[in-house]
């Protein structure tokens, strides 16, 4: 009885499985490189699902195609979760980019365009001092001019979303210059 009730969930299990399989293979991928057809016209066989079976179980072109979207997607994601942009800083009580931060920032603009991100958060930051009010409108001054500035480069502005954290989120806690000056800037949050 024990016996017949295992074998029943395996066959579940297994009949499950190529359900999910065959629907994900009905549906359309994207495919972003130029030799799309070469790729479709070879089927990679899936591992087995069931050691018992030993019955290789080989997939479409268009399960294929779904398996590289994901992959490009899981690597764009785990550039994004390497930072490929960089914050820019800012002086004191200003909100003006500075010659070096427009460099850093045609940078990336450049990837933001060539990678298409569906969200870009600029975060404005300062150091702490100064009110906390007064920190919070420097900085969404900062994110702001920023967000301006990419928009000069060609990024749109549906995808960037500004947000001030004025003081709250210093990413070197001392109370020196040197800290100061790396605290007051401009961090963004990529959405591949």
């Amino acid at each position: 009885m024990k016996n017949r009730v295992t074998l029943t969930g395996i066959i579940t299990v297994i009949i499950f499985s190529l359900i999910i399989f065959t629907g994900c293979a009905a549906k359309k991928s994207v495919v972003s490189s130029d030799n799309a057809k070469e790729q479709a016209a070879e089927p990679i066989p899936a591992q087995t699902t069931d050691a018992a079976n030993q019955n290789k179980i080989i997939t479409s072109p268009e399960t294929t195609n779904i398996k590289e979207a994901a992959n490009e997607q899981s690597s764009l994601m785990e550039a994004t979760a390497k930072s490929p942009v960089s914050d820019i800083n800012f002086d004191f009580d200003s909100s003006s980019i500075r010659p070096d931060a427009r460099e850093i920032l045609q940078i990336n603009a450049g990837y933001f365009l060539k990678h298409r991100v569906s969200s870009v958060i600029v975060e404005g930051h300062c150091d702490e001092r100064g009110t906390t009010e007064y920190n919070m409108a420097l900085g969404q001054k900062r994110a702001q001019e920023t967000k301006k500035y990419l928009l000069n480069l060609g990024v749109k502005e549906s995808t960037m979303k500004t947000v001030s954290y004025g003081e709250e989120r210093p990413l070197y806690p001392e109370s020196n210059e040197e800290a100061w000056a790396k605290n007051r800037r401009a961090h963004f949050v990529v959405t591949p």
